[in-house]
């Protein structure tokens, strides 16, 4: 039964993630379709990340009421729905219902499925957290291939179209596996909402670790075609090279999954946030197909391999009757901070900052946050991951 529910979680995952990611390779699509620029294209990006942020909260108290299993099958309803909404959107407003919508259901399945998947396999959260990040990755390498095959024959509705059709599939899958799955026991919501609140510490460490590195990649791989064309590249080298970030993300999450379980974990993370610092210093800095794709992959590897190492930290570091409810509390402040990226970069690029001047700037901002963690973890003020923690019942 265990199989079956993570099989079902694997297929499911793709789908959401691509709901995610697919909006990078549609930008400049969006923009000719809807007659725009950047900083309103970079809104409506925006919006599928504060989407992801925006049920997380809410879901940190109804996840101690409400089975995990029950949210995912909601979340891939919800999909199935905000896909067709976007897909048949007339105007810019209705398109924004419904990216947003993609987002909630996107955010409303990965707070229920992560901590389901350490439920299920709690003698190796990293490794099956990590196998579950590379199925979602898989989903980002695909996107721009998808993106540009399915323009090239059609419009940018026909992707949507797709995503709904593919969610609705993975969907019904995983409800069939979870209703022969349902004579199996589970462990009940926790009921504890008051002991989540008192997990405060966990929260804010996790965030200071990923929400300034989120909301800079946040930015930076929505406008990746347009950075790498603003280096002097030709667009089918800047979108390839969008799929080679992507792709770095694949073994990422299996190899992060699998080394946050046996290295020590808070300088394991730090050394993934000081590599993707210099990555980010390294787009400014560097020109040429060759050296930007060798940025290209620093970039993907790093900022995919903090994913399953933050999440293995924050679940690791919480007593068990308050981890569902506290891990959907930090991702949704976290992310609530890193959607904000795309419309930032937007609204600086249309102010008339280069794209040079603005990572810059953010590389910048990403070594004072680097620092300051450091500083924190060497006078031991930071949480630390308990291993020992054992299975979840929340």
């Amino acid at each position: 039964m265990t199989r079956r529910l993570y099989g079902g979680l694997l297929g499911m995952v793709f789908v959401v993630n691509f709901g995610r990611v697919v909006f990078a390779p549609l930008v400049e699509p969006l923009q000719a379709a809807f007659d725009v620029g950047p900083a309103a294209v970079g809104a409506v990006v925006s919006l599928v990340w504060f989407g992801t942020a925006l049920p997380r909260l809410p879901l940190s108290y109804v996840l101690t009421r409400v089975s995990r299993r029950r949210i995912v099958v909601v979340a891939g309803v919800l999909l199935t729905a905000a896909a067709a909404l976007t897909a048949a959107a007339p105007d810019l407003r209705t398109l924004r219902i419904g990216v947003l919508a993609v987002g909630v259901a996107s955010g409303a399945y990965f707070v229920a499925a992560v901590p389901l998947i350490s439920e299920l396999y709690p003698d190796r959260v990293g490794k099956r957290i990590g196998i579950h990040g590379t199925a979602a990755q898989l989903a980002a390498v695909a996107a721009p291939t998808v993106v540009v095959a399915v323009v090239a024959v059609a419009t940018w509705r026909a992707v949507f179209w797709l995503l709904a059709a593919a969610s609705l599939v993975t969907t019904l899958a995983f409800a069939v596996g979870l209703r022969r799955a349902d004579q199996a026991p589970e462990a009940p919501p926790a009921r504890n909402f008051r002991g989540v609140l008192g997990n405060w510490r966990v929260v804010l460490a996790g965030m200071l670790f990923i929400s300034a590195a989120g909301f800079v990649w946040q930015g930076l791989f929505n406008f990746y075609v347009s950075v790498m064309l603003a280096r002097g590249l030709d667009a089918g080298t800047a979108n390839a090279l969008l799929t080679v970030a992507f792709a770095a993300g694949i073994p990422a999450f299996w190899a992060s999954g699998t080394l946050v379980d046996r290295l020590p974990t808070v300088p394991y993370i730090l050394g993934l946030v000081g590599a993707f610092t210099a990555g980010v210093f390294g787009v400014t800095l560097l020109r040429g197909s060759l050296a930007l794709g060798a940025v290209s992959i620093v970039l993907g590897y790093t900022i995919h391999g903090l994913f399953p190492a933050l999440d293995t930290y924050v679940l690791s570091a919480l007593p068990a009757d308050t981890r569902a409810g506290t891990f959907a509390a930090f991702s949704g402040l976290s992310i609530a901070v890193e959607a904000s990226g795309s419309g930032v970069v937007g609204a600086l690029v249309e102010a008339g900052y280069p794209f040079t001047a603005v990572f810059r700037g953010f590389a910048a901002g990403l070594l004072v946050v680097l620092a300051l963690s450091v500083g924190l973890y060497r006078t031991g003020r930071l949480p630390a991951a308990d291993r020992a923690a054992g299975v979840p019942d929340s």
